[in-house]
């Protein structure tokens, strides 16, 4: 299983790290996008997990049906968290509110 893990890190970390580049560049070229340096780790490890979760599920999870419905689920916790850090859409205390 640890293999696994690094085999699938070796894989997730430079999509990680390009997807990241779009906000680094968006930053160069507008006012608009402020990020800072913990927004940036926050993503990346939001990212990462997210992958990783994806990853394990293609690996081990044999029912297409089952393994759509964990792949859905799992995208749409990663974006209601994202909304909620960005513009906190619920008002919790989690997007500092």
């Amino acid at each position: 299983m640890l293999y696994f893990l690094l085999n699938m890190m070796i894989k997730i970390l430079p999509i990680v790290g390009l997807i990241l580049l779009i906000p680094m560049i968006a930053m160069q070229l507008t006012d608009e996008v402020n990020w800072s340096f913990f927004d940036f780790i926050i993503m990346g490890g939001m990212l990462t997990i997210t992958g990783l979760l994806i990853g394990i599920i293609l690996k081990k999870v044999n029912n297409s049906k089952n393994r759509l419905i964990l792949i859905v689920t799992i995208v749409m916790i990663f974006f209601l968290i994202w909304a909620e850090l960005a513009v906190g859409l619920f008002g919790t205390p989690f997007a500092g509110n």
